[in-house]
């Protein structure tokens, strides 16, 4: 019998471009420029949602976790999210800071993958996030069930009537376990795709604050 995902798969095309040029000549020192220059031309190219990107953690049985979420800023070579404390991702950063983002343009054939360390900014920054996020996304972190086992339907919408009518009552409420994280950069890889898989890959690696640039193999 034949594997019918298998064959789904292989119909399927993969880096089929065209992509734009990479010209590797100006490269800057630090990857934030370079990170920036990239999202840029993603915006001009209309990518969807550009700034969507894969954080990955750790649990405390070494298990990985990953999941796409929203990059909020980039200060040089910091990078910036958002996420509740008491959600599953909260506990891991809590226990081990250690995380890779990946963020991939299919349309453009580009991928980024940093790793760093999260730092936990405090409560005037968490609060501050909290309060430029939508209405719905408020009340819905205010449930402070995230990642927790919803048994019925009935029980989130009592919950969410709950904080909608508390939100409204204060405007200016911020959860307290919304945090904003800092992901310091210690490498930082840009790859750009190629029809014939003789892809670009270009690697920043942190050295005694200094950023040391190296061209790696496909």
């Amino acid at each position: 019998m034949s594997n019918q995902a298998e064959e789904l798969l292989h119909q399927l095309k993969s880096l089929s471009g065209p992509f734009p040029p990479w010209n590797l000549e100006h490269l800057p020192d630090q990857p934030g420029k370079l990170f920036l220059e990239w999202l840029k031309l993603a915006i001009e190219n209309n990518v969807k949602e550009p700034h969507a990107m894969t954080l990955s953690t750790v649990d405390q049985q070494g298990y990985p976790d990953a999941r796409v979420l929203i990059l909020k800023n980039i200060i040089e070579d910091t990078f910036y999210f958002a996420s509740s404390s008491n959600s599953r991702k909260g506990h891991q950063l809590h226990d081990n800071p250690k995380v890779a983002l990946t963020l991939y343009w299919p349309a453009l054939g580009r991928q980024i993958r940093i790793r760093g360390i999260a730092q936990d900014q405090g409560d005037e920054a968490g609060a501050s996030d909290f309060r430029k996020r939508k209405f719905g996304a408020r009340v819905v972190a205010m449930t402070e069930r995230q990642s927790q086992q919803l048994i019925e339907e009935g029980e989130l919408n009592r919950s969410i009537e709950v904080q909608k009518k508390r939100l409204r009552e204060d405007p200016d409420f911020a959860a307290p376990h919304w945090r904003s994280y800092a992901v310091h950069a210690e490498e930082v890889e840009f790859w750009q795709g190629d029809t014939d898989r003789k892809h670009i890959r270009v690697q920043y690696t942190r050295q005694d604050e200094q950023w040391q640039r190296n061209r790696l193999w496909p």
